[in-house]
């Protein structure tokens, strides 16, 4: 089964060649190490998830642009700011994956952000319990992985991992606008990598 059409596909290949010759392999390692993980948590129950119409089975070219554009912005600038927002950022996508993909898999109904109220699994602006310790453990995966790709220290790869987190819940309070017709899936996935950064960059020496 295919996880990218052809315009997802060709974009992917285009943000790889820039991790490559403006960051280097490492930088590459780190993407592809998300790009796995992400197929790997969106194949898991598949079944469950496609019989409750939550399956995404391929993804096109703005699900790629709203995951890879900012990343593939911070290698580039990563002669002036450093590898951490890099990765940070990649750890907030993989954590909204994780949570995403996971979370509709638990039984109970996952809490609206808006008014605190069970809503239906696949919402935008939910959380629920197993969705936000599958959050934690996929950017925990990623700070994990970076200490063997970038030479991070364990602390800074928790700190990592918890960037990841915070990325994840910020993604789902702007889920609750996108639920209401304000901004789509792209521009919270944006937004999430986007706080990543931000935290990776400010807080994570």
């Amino acid at each position: 089964m295919r996880v990218l059409d052809k315009g997802g596909a060709i974009l992917a290949i285009a943000f790889g060649a820039i991790l490559f010759f403006f960051g280097g392999p490492e930088y590459l390692i780190l993407m592809l190490i998300f790009f796995f993980l992400a197929i790997v948590v969106t194949k898991y129950e598949y079944e469950i998830k496609r019989d409750g119409g939550l399956y995404e089975h391929e993804r096109g070219w703005e699900n790629v642009l709203s995951n890879g554009l900012l990343p593939s912005a911070l290698v580039i600038l990563s002669p002036y700011i450093g590898p951490m927002p890099f990765i940070a950022s990649l750890a907030a996508v993989t954590a909204d994956k994780f949570g995403s993909e996971i979370g509709v898999l638990e039984s109970d109904d996952p809490i609206s952000l808006f008014d605190l109220k069970p809503v239906k699994p696949g919402t935008s602006g939910a959380v629920s319990k197993i969705g936000t310790i599958a959050s934690l453990a996929g950017s925990s995966i990623i700070g994990l992985f970076a200490i063997f790709v970038f030479s991070v220290t364990p602390t800074q790869a928790l700190l990592i991992g918890l960037a990841g987190l915070a990325g994840s819940v910020i993604d789902s309070m702007f889920g609750v606008l996108e639920e209401r017709g304000i901004g789509t899936k792209g521009t919270t996935n944006f937004i999430c990598s986007l706080v990543g950064a931000l935290i990776g960059y400010y807080l994570i020496a």
